[in-house]
């Protein structure tokens, strides 16, 4: 499509017509001397434009100079990649989008960047091992239009609830007891035997690369179909009971840390690279608490008590301020040694709010929870997790958004 935009603007003082005829004859010359790999909803795509990628998908990853085998084994999963830009470039001019072409040079820097140098000096280096650096900016100019369009139509859509968010904190705190991998993702799509195949080979050559000291995070930004593609892959510790079966066996049988050979699964191959393992976590929930209790046992006075305490610096000038009142600092407090009651009643309050009132030694008290340590990573803002919670939905959504598309087109293989 670049191409034939260059075309258009070197013709554009002509006539509208004179413009389609020469464009058409000059499209129809082309994929006559190149021959057609596939069609997509009428717009071809060429056995050229498919080197091009395959040749572009491995030099992005930064590893060794792709041999003649390896280009020819990714091929498939760069025709793939075509069918699938061409069907988001469809979708993106149902909403007249256009992409300013400093934003495609924007992304080809960042691009740059990752691999230490400059987009001039990108487009060289791809000229120089015979990559029009067209098949790069086409690339990117699909990536922003369907990013785009996706956080257009479903961006605002999206909510995170306080529920959501907490039952997210009690799987990480849970996960904290358990064995943990540190894994980044690759995963190439692949719905039918046919395209499994390619896949398998298109990823064995990948694990060559990265063999080689290609970057992963590169790799699963350019070619992963996960949702994790964004963040390079990383799915961060989990558990073996996150992780499909297939990848579950793969990941708790390794030995040491590194790559493991590509997984095939119902629908797709995975690339999976273990960084790192931990045990359970063996510590404990520790609370710093400050205890209001009142002696006689009148609830009022402790409630009308608690409704003047703001905060846990409160307490003790409170308790002062009446004769059947006491506080007391209970530190460094180990939660299970509150026993099964105590331990319940500090643990379903967060930080700086007080316990339900419970009976204690002949009257009644509370507890503050003025800090609470579990022993564990720390764990996310809350904020922080939303974000990651509305990212990771989007990027499910935008996956199955595609997936749906290709399933409505007329794509015919040659």
């Amino acid at each position: 499509m670049v191409r034939q935009l260059l075309v258009a603007a070197s013709l554009f003082a002509l006539s509208a017509a004179g413009v389609a005829n020469a464009q058409d004859s000059t499209d129809s010359g082309r994929l006559a001397l190149e021959g057609i790999a596939a069609v997509v909803n009428d717009k071809p795509i060429s056995y050229s434009d498919v080197r091009q990628r395959a040749r572009l998908l491995l030099l992005s990853l930064g590893g060794q100079q792709p041999s003649q085998e390896q280009i020819q084994q990714i091929t498939g999963q760069a025709l793939e990649q075509l069918i699938d830009e061409s069907l988001q470039l469809e979708k993106a001019s149902e909403f007249d989008m256009e992409i300013d072409p400093r934003e495609i040079a924007g992304a080809v820097e960042d691009m740059a960047r990752q691999g230490g140098t400059t987009g001039d000096q990108l487009k060289a280096q791809l000229l120089e091992s015979g990559v029009n650096p067209a098949s790069l900016e086409e690339q990117m100019r699909a990536e922003i239009a369907w990013n785009r369009v996706m956080s257009g139509l479903y961006g605002s859509r999206i909510r995170v609830s306080e529920n959501q968010v907490d039952d997210q904190l009690e799987r990480m705190r849970s996960a904290s007891k358990k064995t943990q991998y540190r894994v980044s993702e690759i995963f190439l799509f692949a719905p039918d035997e046919e395209t499994k195949t390619q896949a398998l080979a298109a990823a064995n050559t990948v694990l060559d690369q990265l063999k080689q000291g290609a970057d992963f995070r590169v790799a699963a930004q350019r070619i992963s179909s996960a949702p994790t593609a964004a963040t390079g892959g990383d799915m961060g510790w989990v558990s073996t009971e996150d992780l499909a079966p297939e990848l579950a066996a793969a990941v708790s049988g390794i030995d040491k840390p590194g790559l493991l050979e590509p997984i095939p699964v119902e629908n797709g191959v995975y690339i999976l690279l273990v960084a790192n393992k931990r045990e359970p976590s063996q510590a404990v929930t520790k609370v710093n608490l400050k205890r209001l209790f009142v002696t006689d046992g009148k609830e009022e006075d402790l409630q009308a008590a608690m409704d003047q305490i703001k905060t846990c610096d409160d307490v003790q000038s409170v308790a002062n301020s009446k004769t059947n009142l006491r506080a007391a600092d209970l530190d460094e407090i180990n939660v299970d040694e509150l026993g099964p009651e105590g331990k319940d009643l500090v643990m379903q309050v967060d930080v700086g709010q007080p316990t339900a009132i419970f009976a204690a030694s002949g009257g009644l008290a509370t507890m503050y929870v003025c800090a609470r340590n579990d022993g564990a990573e720390a764990l996310p803002s809350r904020d922080d997790l939303k974000g990651s919670l509305k990212n990771r939905e989007l990027g499910m959504i935008s996956e199955r958004e595609l997936r749906n598309l290709r399933r409505e087109a007329t794509i015919i293989y040659r």
